[in-house]
């Protein structure tokens, strides 16, 4: 059989069904660097942790809503799609008619699909709307920090973020280029919606024949891939926005500031110099005082700041820097530097936050929206920046400030969840249990058993991508790419807008939500839109529906001369003033200061972080954990998978941390090991490296949360950091979320044998006696009346037969 073409948030890629069952994965023809990561799709396609049919917790099942105490505990009865679709529709009815519909949280996130259609997030959103509304949740785990501070600054968030200095402009002009949290390679073969041609590893080996040379500032050398010429400050983890003041400090003391740039193109200048040379608070911030914070030497930074001056700079961030406490001052110091190096808005120089942290920041592809859902207004205008998950959850009615208003968190009674598994994203993940404890009724539409669907009330299974017929395409993308149906619904999975649709009936909306469309009629009515607008705007000619769905994919139209934000501005501050009040960079936020916030003052500040090392907390944690990104999966999505499953050790998460810190434990590579703080504990495999600081751990995230029973504080058998890292906002300015850093400690395990893994297995499920679920064809939709809001009772439930347990996942490797 002919391959058929798709895309992922990894990629796009062609997939060959196999005669014996499964897929075999190939790269797009034109990719010129595929992703590691399809080596991880096909093992995970039928995993045996699929949900294979609904699925609803014992316990609530027995004592109806209000029994949270056992999720994550108890065993699950599997039961038809008519009874999980009318207990559902039941509870929604049930909450918005007693509580309102903000008692309903509509979690979602949207990394569930690249499909423009099936994105999880959009379907979910539509159809809670449409039911009269939701709670909902604002910006991101990624860069729910800078989201907020940015347009404060410089007034819009997106030129920052996706208009910065592209990579063929940096290889041009560029000399120096100093990365702050690096340029992670392993960070741009993701993108949402997906990328064809991944060209960003290509650009970084080009650094190396153009001369460039990069001050790569982090603890992690493999931040930055071998190749350029590099100079590695390896920094103690939390302590970037020392060294920026310092650095800046450096620049006025000797002169060598752009008196003129701060002068026509910022504002605040003198109140932050006030601050730099210590006439404020009495402390000079300059090298003297940095090199004892940072582990850097004094005359090593002094240097690193003459050398900014003398060529053309750029100064990026990484968005993992301002994923800590007091996020915000690492993103705006460094701004404040390239301020004064007065570089902002020539080519290859100034700013750039985001390079290695995503596969599109810096692309050339075209800057186009592709198709979408469209989103109906939602009538409840409660929401939660979406890291305070847990506060909403446990603290209903409390008060807590965002972006200088203060907001008070509504009482949430159902939460209803697709796409997304906030037991990954989430910090303190003993503190996110007893949160999900609480609400009365959890729903979650899921593919996979993830620690989310452990937690849930309800389970429905959902399709994956290669399951579903969609369209795809990522920010700068280069294509847009008909994702044909690859393999038929594991088990009895419907698609969310099925699953959605046959809930909006049950409740009397589904024309509103339907709009009497199919799937593939919604597909093509949504590229017919596009195509028009395209067309109407002069920027392209998409070929009829029928003739892009036979070819698989279109390429969209080549993007103009790059133009950025701050080229425009410096060029003429008084015809393209910024948003910000004073039409200038806001070096000082007289806005900002008037909320007087003690986490976030009025200026790039240096604010010592609780967890760091050399601090009194580091006495009984003495290192420092980095949870930083996986190399072989999306967050977790694909932990089943080949890639990600060849990188365990001892059957775990890998820890990476350095021989001298090994030693130190009589740790020897590959040992199992304890890594624990006052928040909980994991097990994790040693692997042993000098490229990293010493005192530094790295341990990814994504592995599935997989908690000891009986533990408290939880320990986690499989290697989930979020166990250890805190559940605290960067700052009441953004409420961003905090999960890079953690003080640990690490031993070696000694406890005798130690605790399985054992989410790569089902959890308990138990079949219903009630009803027959082999009487559903999956896909079906009912017109059952609702339930009755009365608790649901069942008979005893009956074990599920055992079955054999499936093979290990042996995928085939990306070609």
């Amino acid at each position: 059989m002919s391959s058929l073409p798709t895309t992922s948030h990894w990629g796009a890629f062609r997939v060959r069904p196999r005669p014996a069952g499964g897929v075999l994965v190939e790269p797009h023809p034109e990719d010129p660097a595929p992703s590691p990561l399809l080596a991880g799709v096909a093992g995970s396609l039928d995993h045996r942790t699929r949900v294979r049919r609904p699925a609803v917790r014992e316990g609530w099942l027995r004592g109806g809503p209000g029994t949270g105490a056992g999720r994550g505990r108890e065993p699950f009865v599997e039961v038809s799609w008519e009874r999980a679709l009318d207990l559902v529709a039941g509870e929604l009815a049930r909450v918005k008619r007693e509580f309102g519909p903000q008692a309903v949280f509509g979690g979602s996130y949207g990394w569930a699909s690249a499909g423009r259609f099936h994105h999880a997030q959009s379907q979910l959103h539509r159809f809670l709307a449409l039911f009269g509304g939701y709670t909902a949740s604002r910006n991101s785990y990624s860069l729910g920090t800078s989201l907020v501070l940015l347009p404060r600054v410089v007034g819009d968030a997106e030129a920052v973020l996706r208009a910065a200095s592209s990579w063929p402009t940096i290889v041009r002009h560029t000399r120096l280029l100093v990365a702050f949290g690096g340029v992670p390679a392993k960070n741009v073969y993701v993108t949402p919606g997906g990328v064809t041609r991944h060209t960003t590893p290509g650009f970084l080996a080009q650094l190396a024949d153009a001369g460039t040379e990069v001050a790569l500032v982090s603890p992690l050398r493999d931040d930055l891939p071998d190749g350029p010429a590099t100079d590695w400050l390896p920094i103690a983890p939390g302590t970037d926005t020392a060294l920026m003041l310092a650095l800046t400090h450096t620049l006025v003391a000797e002169d060598l500031h752009d008196r003129a740039f701060l002068a026509r193109c910022t504002s605040g200048w003198p109140v932050l110099e006030r601050y730099l040379d210590g006439r404020a608070d009495g402390t000079p911030k300059d090298a003297d005082w940095a090199a004892p914070i940072c582990g850097l030497a004094a005359e090593r930074i002094r240097a690193l700041a003459r050398r900014m001056a003398a060529t053309r700079t750029l100064v990026t961030v990484t968005w993992s820097l301002q994923r800590a406490r007091y996020g915000e001052q690492p993103v705006w110091a460094a701004l404040a530097l390239a301020c004064a190096l007065g570089q902002l808005g020539l080519p290859g120089g100034g700013f750039g936050h985001g390079y290695g942290s995503m596969g599109d920041v810096g692309d050339t592809g075209p800057a186009l929206r592709l198709p979408f859902l469209p989103q109906p207004a939602n009538p409840v205008e409660e929401f939660i920046p979406c890291a305070r998950i847990a506060d909403l959850l446990l603290h209903p009615g409390e008060e807590y400030r965002y972006d200088g208003t203060t907001r008070r968190y509504p009482d949430v009674r159902l939460v209803h969840w697709a796409g997304g598994n906030p037991f990954h994203h989430h910090q303190d993940l003993g503190r996110l249990r007893r949160a999900f404890a609480r609400p009365e009724t959890v729903v979650v539409h899921e593919p996979h058993w993830t620690a989310t669907a452990r937690h849930a009330d309800i389970v429905l299974p959902a399709t994956t991508p290669l399951e579903r017929e969609d369209f795809g395409g990522g920010r700068r993308d280069t294509h847009l790419i008909a994702m044909h149906r690859a393999a038929a619904p594991v088990g009895e999975a419907r698609d969310d807008h099925a699953i959605l649709a046959a809930l909006a009936e049950r409740l009397g909306f589904a024309p509103e939500f339907t709009e009497g469309r199919s799937p593939r009629q919604w597909l093509e009515h949504l590229y017919g839109q596009w195509a028009g607008r395209l067309r109407a705007d002069g920027a392209g000619d998409p070929p009829p529906f029928d003739r892009f769905w036979a070819d698989g994919e279109w390429r969209l139209p080549e993007q103009a001369a790059e133009r950025t934000l701050f080229a425009e501005f410096r060029a003429d501050p008084e015809r393209h003033p910024l948003a910000t009040p004073s039409g200038r960079i806001e070096l000082h936020s007289p806005a900002i200061a008037a909320l007087g916030l003690p986490d976030c003052p009025g200026h790039p500040a240096w604010l010592d972080p609780p967890e760091r090392l050399g601090t009194p907390a580091a006495r009984r944690h003495p290192l420092l954990l980095v949870a930083n990104q996986p190399a072989t999966r999306l967050h977790s999505q694909l932990d089943v998978g080949a890639a990600s499953l060849a990188a365990k050790v001892a059957g775990r998460e890998a820890v990476e941390l350095h021989p001298a810190d090994a030693a130190e434990r009589s740790i020897a590579d590959g040992d199992l090991v304890r890594i624990f703080n006052d928040r909980g504990a994991c097990l994790a495999g040693a692997r042993l490296s000098d490229r990293l600081r010493p005192g530094v751990v790295r341990l990814p995230t994504g592995a599935w949360f997989d908690p000891v029973p009986g533990t408290e504080p939880p320990l986690c058998a499989h290697g989930n950091p979020n166990a250890l890292t805190a559940d605290l906002p960067s700052s009441q300015l953004s409420q961003g979320c905090t999960g890079q850093h953690a003080l640990v400690q690490l031993e070696r395990w000694t406890g005798g044998e130690p605790p399985p893994v054992t989410v790569r297995h089902p959890p308990a499920l138990l079949r219903d006696t009630e009803t027959d679920t082999d009487t559903e064809t999956a896909g079906g939709t009912s017109t059952a009346p609702a339930p009755p809001t009365t608790p649901v009772q069942s008979t005893a439930p009956t074990p599920v037969q055992p079955t054999a347990p499936a093979p290990a996942p042996s995928p085939e490797a990306a070609r």
